[in-house]
């Protein structure tokens, strides 16, 4: 029988995840796979066997109390004979004793409930153009860039349950990266990023004081994109968020849920219009 090892993939490898996701149906960005090594340089493995890469996850660090798990693959003619149970098993491993974070595809969902996993919300893919209705003319728009990346990371920590600043400042600053803040009575009320995927505009994170500001953020992306389908992964227990894109015209494709070995994190859930990323958090 062929050896089956599972190691840390460099970073030369990680196009591979990317292509396998975009096998599954997962539309990855295509600008995703810098920020995501930088996020935590060790933390994606591959299974391989007899040295042919046939499995993947990733189990990224985020300090020493949160980790997240995402690209949990096995190639589709050698599923079902363990290999990405162990795969599994080493990702976690890897995480410790850390409150872990995923996204569950339908179908994993119970296996994920039994390896200690417990749903906090699940997060509905919206794609579509949208209907082009105007913001409120007292937001105004910013390139994300023009704004000192400590007060983007600051307000970042209030959606996310722990520092990220390596992927943070790549994600906003990415040439082919959209970065947008609004800002309304003087105070930073938004920020919006969007990247090319394989099919529409990927946007996350996506934060809000209103749906007013959402508008606004989805209006500028849109306008940079004019004709092009957004594509969000929105919590549905955002009732606003959700009420948005509906009102917008767009539709849900795709539903996942978030799920965690912990408690849920304290963060600002309500403020959150799409999720940065399915695979990374």
């Amino acid at each position: 029988m062929e050896e089956y090892t599972i190691g840390e993939a460099g970073i030369g490898e990680l196009p591979r995840f990317r292509e396998w996701a975009r096998a599954e149906g997962w539309n990855p960005g295509g600008s995703d796979l810098l920020p995501f090594h930088a996020a935590d340089p060790g933390g994606f493995l591959l299974g391989r066997l007899g040295g042919e890469p046939v499995a993947s996850l990733s189990a990224v660090r985020y300090g020493e109390d949160y980790g997240f798990l995402g690209f949990y693959l096995v190639r589709p003619a050698l599923r079902g004979r363990g290999y990405g149970l162990r795969i599994w098993q080493a990702a976690v491993r890897r995480l410790g004793e850390r409150n872990i974070g995923l996204d569950g595809v339908v179908a994993q969902q119970e296996n994920y409930r039994r390896s200690g996993f417990r749903r906090a919300w699940n997060h509905v893919r919206y794609e579509g153009v949208p209907s082009g209705e105007p913001a409120p003319a007292d937001i105004a728009l910013a390139d994300g860039r023009s704004v000192p990346f400590g007060r983007l990371a600051a307000y970042d920590r209030r959606f996310f349950p722990a520092e990220r600043n390596a992927f943070l400042s790549l994600w906003l600053g990415l040439s082919a990266h959209v970065s947008l803040v609004a800002i309304r009575n003087g105070e930073l009320a938004g920020l919006a990023v969007s990247r090319p995927a394989a099919a529409g505009v990927r946007v996350g994170p996506l934060y809000a004081a209103s749906p007013e500001v959402g508008l606004a953020l989805l209006n500028g992306i849109a306008a940079r994109a004019p004709g092009t389908a957004v594509v969000l992964d929105v919590p549905d227990v955002n009732p606003a968020a959700v009420g948005l894109v509906e009102r917008l015209g767009l539709v849900p494709t795709f539903e996942c849920a978030r799920m965690y070995t912990g408690q849920v994190p304290e963060i600002d859930v309500y403020g959150i219009f799409a999720t940065t990323t399915l695979e990374l958090g």
